[in-house]
Protein backbone atom coordinates (compact mmCIF):
# COMPACT_ATOMS: atom_id res chain seq x y z
CA UNK A 1 0.00 0.00 0.00
CA UNK A 2 1.43 3.35 -0.93
CA UNK A 3 1.53 6.19 1.11
CA UNK A 4 -1.85 7.98 -0.74
CA UNK A 5 -3.82 4.87 -0.46
CA UNK A 6 -3.42 4.80 3.23
CA UNK A 7 -5.04 7.91 3.04
CA UNK A 8 -8.20 6.46 1.66
CA UNK A 9 -8.66 7.66 -2.17
CA UNK A 10 -9.66 5.91 -4.81
CA UNK A 11 -7.93 4.14 -7.37
CA UNK A 12 -8.98 7.08 -10.29
CA UNK A 13 -6.87 9.44 -7.94
CA UNK A 14 -4.05 7.05 -7.20
CA UNK A 15 -3.66 6.61 -11.22
CA UNK A 16 -3.44 10.38 -11.27
CA UNK A 17 -1.04 10.46 -8.26
CA UNK A 18 1.04 8.21 -10.05
CA UNK A 19 1.23 10.26 -13.17
CA UNK A 20 2.22 13.28 -11.24
CA UNK A 21 5.25 11.87 -9.96
CA UNK A 22 3.90 12.61 -6.28
CA UNK A 23 5.16 9.88 -3.72
CA UNK A 24 4.38 11.29 -0.60
CA UNK A 25 1.94 13.15 1.13
CA UNK A 26 2.34 16.74 2.57
CA UNK A 27 2.02 17.38 6.53
CA UNK A 28 -1.11 19.31 5.55
CA UNK A 29 -2.50 16.45 2.88
CA UNK A 30 -1.42 13.57 5.31
CA UNK A 31 -3.56 15.45 8.53
CA UNK A 32 -6.59 17.05 6.15
CA UNK A 33 -7.36 14.29 3.44
CA UNK A 34 -8.42 11.53 5.85
CA UNK A 35 -10.36 13.83 8.02
CA UNK A 36 -12.20 15.09 4.86
CA UNK A 37 -13.07 11.85 3.67
CA UNK A 38 -14.40 10.22 6.42
CA UNK A 39 -16.34 12.96 8.15
CA UNK A 40 -19.07 15.56 7.23
CA UNK A 41 -17.24 17.87 8.24
CA UNK A 42 -16.42 21.97 8.45
CA UNK A 43 -12.43 22.80 8.38
CA UNK A 44 -9.88 25.23 9.71
CA UNK A 45 -6.68 24.86 8.05
CA UNK A 46 -3.35 26.77 8.74
CA UNK A 47 -0.94 25.63 6.43
CA UNK A 48 1.99 28.25 4.77
CA UNK A 49 1.58 29.13 1.30
CA UNK A 50 4.00 25.90 -0.87
CA UNK A 51 3.09 23.34 1.67
CA UNK A 52 0.22 21.35 -1.19
CA UNK A 53 -2.70 22.71 -0.20
CA UNK A 54 -4.78 22.25 -3.04
CA UNK A 55 -3.89 18.30 -3.25
CA UNK A 56 -5.59 18.43 0.40
CA UNK A 57 -8.63 19.94 -0.25
CA UNK A 58 -8.83 18.94 -4.25
CA UNK A 59 -8.41 14.97 -3.65
CA UNK A 60 -11.13 14.72 -0.62
CA UNK A 61 -13.33 17.16 -2.96
CA UNK A 62 -12.83 15.15 -6.16
CA UNK A 63 -13.94 11.83 -4.30
CA UNK A 64 -16.93 13.26 -2.80
CA UNK A 65 -18.21 14.96 -5.86
CA UNK A 66 -20.89 13.08 -8.26
CA UNK A 67 -19.42 13.53 -11.85
CA UNK A 68 -22.86 11.86 -13.68
CA UNK A 69 -24.44 15.17 -12.22
CA UNK A 70 -23.71 18.32 -14.29
CA UNK A 71 -24.81 20.48 -11.05
CA UNK A 72 -22.36 22.50 -9.52
CA UNK A 73 -21.23 21.01 -6.07
CA UNK A 74 -18.05 22.82 -5.16
CA UNK A 75 -16.87 26.33 -5.18
CA UNK A 76 -13.70 27.45 -4.52
CA UNK A 77 -12.62 31.10 -3.94
CA UNK A 78 -9.30 32.28 -4.07
CA UNK A 79 -7.76 35.81 -4.11
CA UNK A 80 -6.15 36.18 -7.32
CA UNK A 81 -6.55 35.09 -11.33
CA UNK A 82 -3.44 33.66 -11.03
CA UNK A 83 -4.08 31.43 -8.20
CA UNK A 84 -7.41 30.67 -9.45
CA UNK A 85 -6.04 29.05 -12.88
CA UNK A 86 -3.27 27.22 -11.23
CA UNK A 87 -5.82 25.96 -8.92
CA UNK A 88 -7.88 24.69 -11.63
CA UNK A 89 -5.04 23.65 -13.67
CA UNK A 90 -4.05 21.35 -10.31
CA UNK A 91 -7.76 19.90 -9.88
CA UNK A 92 -8.31 19.36 -13.75
CA UNK A 93 -4.75 16.78 -13.35
CA UNK A 94 -6.02 15.43 -10.27
CA UNK A 95 -9.52 14.33 -11.86
CA UNK A 96 -8.11 13.29 -15.10
CA UNK A 97 -9.54 9.72 -14.69
CA UNK A 98 -12.88 10.93 -13.31
CA UNK A 99 -15.30 10.59 -16.02
CA UNK A 100 -17.44 13.49 -16.64
CA UNK A 101 -15.84 16.21 -14.13
CA UNK A 102 -15.56 19.81 -15.38
CA UNK A 103 -13.99 22.36 -13.37
CA UNK A 104 -14.05 25.86 -14.98
CA UNK A 105 -11.99 28.81 -13.97
CA UNK A 106 -14.02 31.99 -13.16
CA UNK A 107 -12.08 35.24 -12.80
CA UNK A 108 -11.95 38.61 -14.58
CA UNK A 109 -10.24 40.06 -17.44
CA UNK A 110 -11.74 37.44 -19.49
CA UNK A 111 -14.81 36.88 -21.51
CA UNK A 112 -17.55 36.82 -18.91
CA UNK A 113 -20.07 35.25 -21.63
CA UNK A 114 -17.91 32.38 -22.15
CA UNK A 115 -17.66 31.72 -18.89
CA UNK A 116 -21.16 31.30 -18.50
CA UNK A 117 -21.06 29.12 -21.22
CA UNK A 118 -18.51 26.60 -19.78
CA UNK A 119 -20.78 26.70 -17.14
CA UNK A 120 -24.12 26.15 -18.56
CA UNK A 121 -22.31 23.18 -19.89
CA UNK A 122 -21.64 21.73 -16.92
CA UNK A 123 -19.22 22.61 -14.09
CA UNK A 124 -19.63 20.10 -11.04
CA UNK A 125 -16.40 22.56 -9.88
CA UNK A 126 -16.12 26.08 -10.11
CA UNK A 127 -12.92 27.97 -8.90
CA UNK A 128 -13.50 31.74 -9.14
CA UNK A 129 -11.99 34.76 -7.60
CA UNK A 130 -14.59 37.09 -5.25
CA UNK A 131 -15.46 39.63 -7.63
CA UNK A 132 -16.14 37.60 -10.73
CA UNK A 133 -18.05 35.37 -9.26
CA UNK A 134 -20.55 38.00 -7.41
CA UNK A 135 -20.64 39.59 -10.77
CA UNK A 136 -22.08 36.72 -12.59
CA UNK A 137 -24.04 35.53 -9.25
CA UNK A 138 -25.48 38.71 -9.83
CA UNK A 139 -26.10 38.52 -13.38
CA UNK A 140 -27.93 35.31 -12.75
CA UNK A 141 -25.12 33.42 -15.01
CA UNK A 142 -24.14 30.77 -11.74
CA UNK A 143 -26.26 28.56 -9.64
CA UNK A 144 -24.13 27.96 -6.42
CA UNK A 145 -27.57 27.34 -4.40
CA UNK A 146 -27.29 23.84 -4.33
CA UNK A 147 -23.35 23.33 -4.00
CA UNK A 148 -22.14 20.60 -1.35
CA UNK A 149 -18.60 21.72 -0.74
CA UNK A 150 -17.05 25.44 -0.38
CA UNK A 151 -13.55 25.91 0.09
CA UNK A 152 -11.95 29.64 0.86
CA UNK A 153 -8.45 29.10 -0.31
CA UNK A 154 -5.74 31.62 1.17
CA UNK A 155 -8.43 33.11 3.42
CA UNK A 156 -6.31 35.43 5.38
CA UNK A 157 -5.16 37.15 1.57
CA UNK A 158 -8.44 37.73 0.88
CA UNK A 159 -9.34 39.43 3.54
CA UNK A 160 -6.40 41.81 3.48
CA UNK A 161 -7.71 42.67 -0.42
CA UNK A 162 -10.99 44.13 1.06
CA UNK A 163 -13.30 40.60 -0.37
CA UNK A 164 -14.93 40.73 3.56
CA UNK A 165 -18.10 41.94 1.96
CA UNK A 166 -18.12 39.70 -1.19
CA UNK A 167 -17.34 37.02 0.83
CA UNK A 168 -20.11 37.28 2.57
CA UNK A 169 -22.92 38.03 -0.11
CA UNK A 170 -21.34 34.66 -2.06
CA UNK A 171 -22.02 32.41 0.96
CA UNK A 172 -25.20 34.05 1.79
CA UNK A 173 -26.24 32.69 -2.20
CA UNK A 174 -24.86 28.84 -0.59
CA UNK A 175 -26.73 26.57 0.87
CA UNK A 176 -26.28 26.38 5.14
CA UNK A 177 -26.05 22.56 5.15
CA UNK A 178 -23.03 22.73 3.09
CA UNK A 179 -19.67 21.62 3.76
CA UNK A 180 -17.06 24.69 4.25
CA UNK A 181 -13.09 24.25 4.40
CA UNK A 182 -11.00 27.56 5.62
CA UNK A 183 -7.16 27.22 4.38
CA UNK A 184 -5.00 29.97 5.48
CA UNK A 185 -1.51 30.83 6.09
CA UNK A 186 -2.09 32.80 9.21
CA UNK A 187 -5.39 33.39 11.67
CA UNK A 188 -5.70 36.89 11.77
CA UNK A 189 -9.60 38.31 13.69
CA UNK A 190 -11.01 38.56 10.52
CA UNK A 191 -10.26 35.06 9.39
CA UNK A 192 -12.07 33.90 12.71
CA UNK A 193 -14.79 36.23 12.33
CA UNK A 194 -15.47 34.31 8.75
CA UNK A 195 -14.98 31.08 10.75
CA UNK A 196 -17.47 31.72 13.69
CA UNK A 197 -20.06 33.17 10.86
CA UNK A 198 -20.04 31.02 8.19
CA UNK A 199 -18.78 27.76 10.06
CA UNK A 200 -20.28 25.35 12.30
CA UNK A 201 -18.12 23.75 15.00
CA UNK A 202 -15.00 23.24 12.29
CA UNK A 203 -11.92 20.86 12.99
CA UNK A 204 -9.01 22.64 13.33
CA UNK A 205 -5.57 21.52 11.54
CA UNK A 206 -1.96 22.87 11.67
CA UNK A 207 0.89 23.00 9.99
CA UNK A 208 3.61 23.96 11.99
CA UNK A 209 2.92 26.74 14.95
CA UNK A 210 -0.25 29.19 14.50
CA UNK A 211 0.48 31.93 12.42
CA UNK A 212 4.12 30.82 12.03
CA UNK A 213 6.72 31.24 9.53
CA UNK A 214 7.54 28.29 7.53
CA UNK A 215 11.00 26.51 8.84
CA UNK A 216 12.33 26.17 5.86
CA UNK A 217 12.88 29.72 5.69
CA UNK A 218 16.24 31.85 6.80
CA UNK A 219 15.18 35.39 8.30
CA UNK A 220 17.99 38.00 7.53
CA UNK A 221 18.15 41.81 7.99
CA UNK A 222 20.37 44.10 6.20
CA UNK A 223 20.89 47.47 8.14
CA UNK A 224 21.44 51.05 6.02
CA UNK A 225 21.13 53.98 5.51
CA UNK A 226 17.82 55.35 3.86
CA UNK A 227 19.55 56.48 1.16
CA UNK A 228 21.64 53.96 0.51
CA UNK A 229 18.06 51.14 -0.10
CA UNK A 230 18.74 50.58 -3.64
CA UNK A 231 22.53 50.54 -3.60
CA UNK A 232 22.41 47.52 -1.07
CA UNK A 233 19.45 45.68 -3.02
CA UNK A 234 22.12 45.77 -6.26
CA UNK A 235 24.73 44.38 -3.72
CA UNK A 236 22.75 41.47 -2.27
CA UNK A 237 22.19 40.55 -5.56
CA UNK A 238 25.27 40.73 -6.84
CA UNK A 239 26.54 38.87 -3.64
CA UNK A 240 24.50 35.47 -5.04
CA UNK A 241 24.98 34.65 -8.79
CA UNK A 242 22.08 32.58 -10.03
CA UNK A 243 19.24 34.53 -7.75
CA UNK A 244 16.04 34.25 -8.69
CA UNK A 245 13.85 36.65 -6.10
CA UNK A 246 10.93 38.04 -5.66
CA UNK A 247 11.56 41.85 -4.57
CA UNK A 248 8.69 43.64 -2.18
CA UNK A 249 8.05 47.16 -2.39
CA UNK A 250 5.22 49.15 -0.48
CA UNK A 251 3.55 51.26 -3.45
CA UNK A 252 3.14 50.86 -7.37
CA UNK A 253 5.51 53.62 -7.83
CA UNK A 254 8.52 52.17 -5.59
CA UNK A 255 8.04 49.22 -7.55
CA UNK A 256 7.91 50.56 -11.28
CA UNK A 257 11.23 53.09 -10.15
CA UNK A 258 13.08 50.15 -8.59
CA UNK A 259 12.35 47.90 -11.64
CA UNK A 260 13.54 50.17 -14.33
CA UNK A 261 16.88 51.28 -12.10
CA UNK A 262 17.41 47.42 -12.03
CA UNK A 263 17.07 47.20 -15.81
CA UNK A 264 18.97 50.29 -16.41
CA UNK A 265 21.42 48.81 -14.71
CA UNK A 266 21.68 45.82 -16.53
CA UNK A 267 19.76 43.21 -14.27
CA UNK A 268 16.58 41.06 -15.70
CA UNK A 269 13.99 43.06 -13.85
CA UNK A 270 10.62 43.14 -13.89
CA UNK A 271 7.57 45.21 -12.30
CA UNK A 272 4.25 43.52 -11.21
CA UNK A 273 1.76 46.26 -9.77
CA UNK A 274 -1.82 47.08 -10.08
CA UNK A 275 -1.35 49.57 -12.49
CA UNK A 276 -0.59 47.22 -15.34
CA UNK A 277 -3.08 45.62 -17.55
CA UNK A 278 -3.94 42.40 -17.36
CA UNK A 279 -1.82 41.59 -20.30
CA UNK A 280 0.98 43.20 -19.28
CA UNK A 281 0.84 41.32 -16.02
CA UNK A 282 0.91 37.76 -18.41
CA UNK A 283 3.81 38.52 -19.70
CA UNK A 284 6.06 39.45 -16.86
CA UNK A 285 5.21 36.36 -15.07
CA UNK A 286 5.69 34.31 -18.33
CA UNK A 287 8.76 35.67 -18.34
CA UNK A 288 9.59 35.45 -14.37
CA UNK A 289 8.26 31.56 -14.88
CA UNK A 290 11.04 30.66 -17.42
CA UNK A 291 13.98 33.14 -15.45
CA UNK A 292 14.12 35.35 -18.28
CA UNK A 293 13.20 37.72 -15.85
CA UNK A 294 15.51 37.08 -12.25
CA UNK A 295 14.28 40.04 -10.25
CA UNK A 296 10.48 40.27 -10.31
CA UNK A 297 9.90 43.50 -8.06
CA UNK A 298 6.24 43.74 -7.20
CA UNK A 299 3.66 45.14 -4.63
CA UNK A 300 2.10 42.89 -2.12
CA UNK A 301 -1.20 42.95 -3.68
CA UNK A 302 0.24 41.96 -7.41
CA UNK A 303 2.25 39.09 -6.01
CA UNK A 304 -0.78 37.31 -4.47
CA UNK A 305 -1.12 33.75 -6.96
CA UNK A 306 1.90 34.26 -7.78
CA UNK A 307 3.18 30.10 -7.37
CA UNK A 308 6.99 29.64 -8.20
CA UNK A 309 8.44 26.77 -6.27
CA UNK A 310 11.91 27.75 -7.07
CA UNK A 311 12.35 31.33 -5.31
CA UNK A 312 15.66 31.30 -3.85
CA UNK A 313 15.55 34.30 -2.40
CA UNK A 314 12.75 37.13 -1.10
CA UNK A 315 14.18 40.71 -0.61
CA UNK A 316 11.93 43.17 1.34
CA UNK A 317 13.13 46.30 0.14
CA UNK A 318 10.64 48.05 2.38
CA UNK A 319 9.25 46.35 5.26
CA UNK A 320 5.23 46.02 5.04
CA UNK A 321 2.65 47.63 7.38
CA UNK A 322 1.14 44.31 8.85
CA UNK A 323 3.37 41.83 10.16
CA UNK A 324 1.15 38.90 8.34
CA UNK A 325 1.91 40.74 5.57
CA UNK A 326 5.68 39.34 5.67
CA UNK A 327 5.15 36.30 6.76
CA UNK A 328 2.98 35.73 2.69
CA UNK A 329 5.83 37.62 1.74
CA UNK A 330 8.32 34.91 3.20
CA UNK A 331 6.06 32.19 2.08
CA UNK A 332 7.23 32.78 -1.45
CA UNK A 333 10.65 30.83 -0.94
CA UNK A 334 11.45 28.13 0.73
CA UNK A 335 8.32 25.98 -0.50
CA UNK A 336 7.77 22.69 -1.56
CA UNK A 337 10.31 21.37 0.95
CA UNK A 338 12.85 23.51 -0.33
CA UNK A 339 15.26 25.88 1.75
CA UNK A 340 14.79 29.80 0.95
CA UNK A 341 15.96 32.96 2.59
CA UNK A 342 13.76 36.06 3.22
CA UNK A 343 16.01 39.21 3.06
CA UNK A 344 15.27 42.74 4.93
CA UNK A 345 16.73 45.57 4.18
CA UNK A 346 15.91 48.34 7.23
CA UNK A 347 17.52 51.68 9.04
CA UNK A 348 18.07 52.04 12.32
CA UNK A 349 14.35 53.28 13.11
CA UNK A 350 12.61 50.10 11.68
CA UNK A 351 14.58 47.53 13.78
CA UNK A 352 11.99 47.71 16.26
CA UNK A 353 9.61 46.10 13.55
CA UNK A 354 12.31 43.05 12.90
CA UNK A 355 11.58 42.49 16.46
CA UNK A 356 7.71 42.31 16.12
CA UNK A 357 8.00 39.94 13.16
CA UNK A 358 10.24 37.56 15.31
CA UNK A 359 7.59 37.65 17.84
CA UNK A 360 4.91 36.66 15.31
CA UNK A 361 6.73 34.08 13.43
CA UNK A 362 8.76 33.01 16.14
CA UNK A 363 11.74 32.46 14.22
CA UNK A 364 14.85 34.68 14.93
CA UNK A 365 16.37 37.06 12.04
CA UNK A 366 20.32 36.86 11.05
CA UNK A 367 21.37 40.12 11.51
CA UNK A 368 23.81 40.22 8.31
CA UNK A 369 25.79 42.85 6.99
CA UNK A 370 26.02 44.12 3.21
CA UNK A 371 28.52 42.90 1.46
CA UNK A 372 31.93 44.95 0.94
CA UNK A 373 32.59 45.74 -2.74
CA UNK A 374 35.81 43.35 -2.51
CA UNK A 375 33.49 40.81 -0.80
CA UNK A 376 31.24 40.50 -4.03
CA UNK A 377 34.12 40.38 -6.41
CA UNK A 378 35.87 37.50 -4.39
CA UNK A 379 32.55 35.91 -4.70
CA UNK A 380 31.80 36.88 -8.33
CA UNK A 381 35.53 35.37 -9.40
CA UNK A 382 34.66 31.79 -7.92
CA UNK A 383 31.62 31.76 -9.43
CA UNK A 384 33.63 32.72 -12.94
CA UNK A 385 36.20 30.42 -12.36
CA UNK A 386 33.38 27.89 -11.73
CA UNK A 387 31.65 28.90 -14.83
CA UNK A 388 34.96 28.73 -17.10
CA UNK A 389 34.99 24.61 -15.50
CA UNK A 390 31.39 23.65 -16.30
CA UNK A 391 31.19 25.57 -19.76
CA UNK A 392 30.84 22.75 -22.62
CA UNK A 393 33.15 22.86 -25.22
CA UNK A 394 32.44 23.93 -29.06
CA UNK A 395 33.68 22.19 -31.03
CA UNK A 396 32.93 25.24 -34.14
CA UNK A 397 36.23 26.35 -32.44
CA UNK A 398 38.88 23.27 -33.15
CA UNK A 399 39.26 25.57 -36.53
CA UNK A 400 40.29 28.72 -34.91
CA UNK A 401 42.81 26.56 -32.84
CA UNK A 402 45.92 27.02 -34.69
CA UNK A 403 45.51 30.88 -35.24
CA UNK A 404 44.59 31.16 -31.55
CA UNK A 405 47.63 29.23 -30.68
CA UNK A 406 49.91 31.47 -32.39
CA UNK A 407 48.05 34.64 -30.74
CA UNK A 408 48.76 33.33 -27.31
CA UNK A 409 52.41 31.53 -28.45
CA UNK A 410 54.71 32.21 -25.14
CA UNK A 411 52.23 32.68 -22.31
CA UNK A 412 52.54 30.24 -19.55
CA UNK A 413 49.13 28.29 -18.48
CA UNK A 414 49.06 31.03 -14.76
CA UNK A 415 49.49 34.15 -16.88
CA UNK A 416 46.70 32.64 -19.59
CA UNK A 417 44.58 31.89 -16.61
CA UNK A 418 44.96 35.34 -14.90
CA UNK A 419 44.31 37.14 -18.50
CA UNK A 420 41.08 34.92 -19.10
CA UNK A 421 39.77 35.82 -15.62
CA UNK A 422 41.14 39.49 -15.46
CA UNK A 423 38.88 40.06 -18.94
CA UNK A 424 35.83 39.70 -16.75
CA UNK A 425 37.15 40.75 -13.18
CA UNK A 426 38.77 43.72 -13.80
CA UNK A 427 34.95 45.11 -14.75
CA UNK A 428 33.77 44.15 -11.42
CA UNK A 429 36.92 45.44 -9.68
CA UNK A 430 36.99 48.86 -11.14
CA UNK A 431 33.29 49.14 -10.61
CA UNK A 432 33.28 48.08 -6.58
CA UNK A 433 36.71 48.08 -5.48
CA UNK A 434 36.05 52.30 -4.45
CA UNK A 435 32.70 51.40 -3.18
CA UNK A 436 31.89 52.75 0.41
CA UNK A 437 30.74 50.46 3.02
CA UNK A 438 27.06 51.02 3.38
CA UNK A 439 26.75 49.13 6.51
CA UNK A 440 25.55 51.38 9.52
CA UNK A 441 27.55 51.27 12.97
CA UNK A 442 24.90 50.13 14.39
CA UNK A 443 23.62 47.29 12.06
CA UNK A 444 24.00 44.40 14.47
CA UNK A 445 21.93 43.90 17.46
CA UNK A 446 23.37 41.58 20.37
CA UNK A 447 20.96 39.40 21.13
CA UNK A 448 21.17 36.60 24.14
CA UNK A 449 19.63 33.30 23.27
CA UNK A 450 20.00 34.14 19.28
CA UNK A 451 20.46 31.02 17.37
CA UNK A 452 22.66 32.73 15.29
CA UNK A 453 25.03 34.70 15.37
CA UNK A 454 26.15 37.90 13.08
CA UNK A 455 29.99 38.22 11.67
CA UNK A 456 31.61 39.60 14.96
CA UNK A 457 35.68 40.12 15.29
CA UNK A 458 35.38 36.87 17.31
CA UNK A 459 34.33 34.87 13.96
CA UNK A 460 35.99 33.82 11.44
CA UNK A 461 35.10 33.08 7.61
CA UNK A 462 35.87 30.25 5.40
CA UNK A 463 35.48 28.81 1.59
CA UNK A 464 34.89 25.59 1.11
CA UNK A 465 34.12 24.19 -2.44
CA UNK A 466 31.28 22.60 -2.14
CA UNK A 467 27.49 24.23 -2.83
CA UNK A 468 24.15 23.85 -4.77
CA UNK A 469 25.43 21.92 -7.44
CA UNK A 470 26.23 19.38 -5.02
CA UNK A 471 22.69 18.92 -3.40
CA UNK A 472 23.13 21.42 -0.60
CA UNK A 473 21.71 24.47 0.49
CA UNK A 474 22.42 26.56 3.49
CA UNK A 475 20.42 23.62 5.91
CA UNK A 476 21.81 20.67 4.48
CA UNK A 477 25.34 22.41 4.70
CA UNK A 478 24.87 23.91 7.80
CA UNK A 479 23.84 19.95 9.15
CA UNK A 480 26.65 18.28 6.70
CA UNK A 481 29.30 20.64 9.00
CA UNK A 482 27.93 19.92 11.68
CA UNK A 483 27.88 16.30 11.12
CA UNK A 484 31.54 16.23 10.35
CA UNK A 485 32.71 18.01 12.67
CA UNK A 486 30.90 17.33 15.82
CA UNK A 487 29.51 20.83 16.56
CA UNK A 488 26.40 21.91 17.99
CA UNK A 489 24.33 23.49 15.01
CA UNK A 490 24.84 27.15 16.31
CA UNK A 491 29.00 26.76 15.88
CA UNK A 492 28.58 27.48 12.39
CA UNK A 493 26.53 30.30 11.29
CA UNK A 494 26.12 32.93 8.26
CA UNK A 495 26.22 29.73 5.97
CA UNK A 496 26.25 31.55 1.79
CA UNK A 497 25.68 28.54 -0.57
CA UNK A 498 26.37 29.53 -4.22
CA UNK A 499 26.63 27.65 -7.19
CA UNK A 500 29.72 25.26 -6.88
CA UNK A 501 31.32 26.63 -3.27
CA UNK A 502 29.57 28.40 -0.52
CA UNK A 503 30.84 30.02 2.90
CA UNK A 504 30.48 29.72 6.30
CA UNK A 505 31.37 31.27 9.80
CA UNK A 506 32.53 29.78 12.71
CA UNK A 507 34.35 31.17 15.84
CA UNK A 508 37.89 31.87 16.02
CA UNK A 509 38.58 28.92 18.74
CA UNK A 510 37.19 26.34 15.98
CA UNK A 511 39.55 27.59 13.15
CA UNK A 512 42.35 24.82 14.18
CA UNK A 513 40.02 22.05 14.12
CA UNK A 514 37.92 22.76 10.96
CA UNK A 515 40.84 23.28 9.50
CA UNK A 516 42.46 19.85 10.17
CA UNK A 517 38.92 17.80 9.77
CA UNK A 518 39.42 18.91 6.29
CA UNK A 519 43.25 18.26 5.36
CA UNK A 520 42.85 15.69 2.61
CA UNK A 521 39.32 15.05 3.59
CA UNK A 522 37.65 12.81 0.98
CA UNK A 523 33.73 11.88 0.15
CA UNK A 524 33.31 9.32 -2.62
CA UNK A 525 37.14 10.55 -3.86
CA UNK A 526 36.80 13.98 -3.67
CA UNK A 527 38.82 16.12 -2.06
CA UNK A 528 36.81 18.96 0.10
CA UNK A 529 39.03 21.60 0.35
CA UNK A 530 38.03 24.59 3.72
CA UNK A 531 40.29 27.83 3.53
CA UNK A 532 40.13 30.93 5.44
CA UNK A 533 38.56 33.40 3.54
CA UNK A 534 41.37 36.35 3.78
CA UNK A 535 40.04 38.52 0.86
CA UNK A 536 39.70 42.37 2.43
CA UNK A 537 36.55 42.89 4.16
CA UNK A 538 36.01 39.66 4.97
CA UNK A 539 34.51 38.79 8.24
CA UNK A 540 37.03 36.35 9.36
CA UNK A 541 40.06 37.04 11.33
CA UNK A 542 43.14 35.74 12.30
CA UNK A 543 43.36 31.69 11.07
CA UNK A 544 45.59 30.51 8.50
CA UNK A 545 45.00 29.11 5.28
CA UNK A 546 44.75 25.55 5.08
CA UNK A 547 47.76 23.31 4.01
CA UNK A 548 47.46 20.34 2.39
CA UNK A 549 50.92 19.11 3.40
CA UNK A 550 50.81 20.14 7.08
CA UNK A 551 47.59 17.90 7.38
CA UNK A 552 47.88 14.84 9.68
CA UNK A 553 44.54 13.14 9.14
CA UNK A 554 44.36 10.53 6.29
CA UNK A 555 41.71 11.20 3.66
CA UNK A 556 38.35 9.99 4.45
CA UNK A 557 34.76 8.86 3.35
CA UNK A 558 31.64 10.52 4.50
CA UNK A 559 28.46 9.25 3.43
CA UNK A 560 26.50 12.32 4.65
CA UNK A 561 28.04 13.86 1.59
CA UNK A 562 24.80 14.35 -0.86
CA UNK A 563 24.95 13.88 -4.35
CA UNK A 564 22.96 15.10 -7.18
CA UNK A 565 23.34 18.20 -8.78
CA UNK A 566 21.22 21.33 -9.43
CA UNK A 567 20.68 23.43 -12.17
CA UNK A 568 21.72 26.91 -11.26
CA UNK A 569 19.49 28.49 -14.33
CA UNK A 570 19.27 32.08 -15.47
CA UNK A 571 21.70 34.44 -16.49
CA UNK A 572 22.00 38.39 -15.76
CA UNK A 573 23.15 40.59 -18.86
CA UNK A 574 23.23 44.43 -19.71
CA UNK A 575 26.11 46.75 -21.21
CA UNK A 576 25.79 49.17 -17.52
CA UNK A 577 26.59 46.71 -14.98
CA UNK A 578 29.66 44.51 -14.60
CA UNK A 579 29.64 41.22 -13.61
CA UNK A 580 30.66 37.39 -15.15
CA UNK A 581 26.98 36.80 -16.84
Amino acid sequence: MTAFEALGLDKPLLDAISDLGFETPSEVQEKAIPLLLSEDTDLVALAQTGTGKTAAFGFPMIQKIHSESRTTQGLILSPTRELCLQITNELQLYSKYVKGLNTVAIYGGASITEQARQIKRGAQIVVATPGRMKDMIGRGMVDISKIDYCVLDEADEMLNMGFYEDIKDILSNTPQEKLTWLFSATMPKEVSTIAKKFMHSPQEITVGTKNAGATTVQHEYYVVGGRDRYSALKRLADANPGIFSVIFCRTKRDTQKVAERLIEDGYNAGALHGDLSQNQRDLVMNAFRKKQVQLLVATDVAARGIDVDDITHVINYQLPDEIETYTHRSGRTGRAGKSGISMVIVTRSELRKIKAIEKKIKQDFLSKKIPTGIEICEIQLYHLANRIKDTEINTEIDGYLPAINDVLDGIDKDELIKKIVSVEFTRFYNYYSKTKDLNTQDSGRERSGSRERGSGSGSVRYFINIGERDGYDWMGLKDFLRDTLNLEKEDIFNVDTKGSFSFFNSDASLTELILQTFTDFKVNGRFINVEVSTKPGSSGKGGRKRDRKQGHRKGRDNQSFKRGRKENKGRRGGKKRPGFY
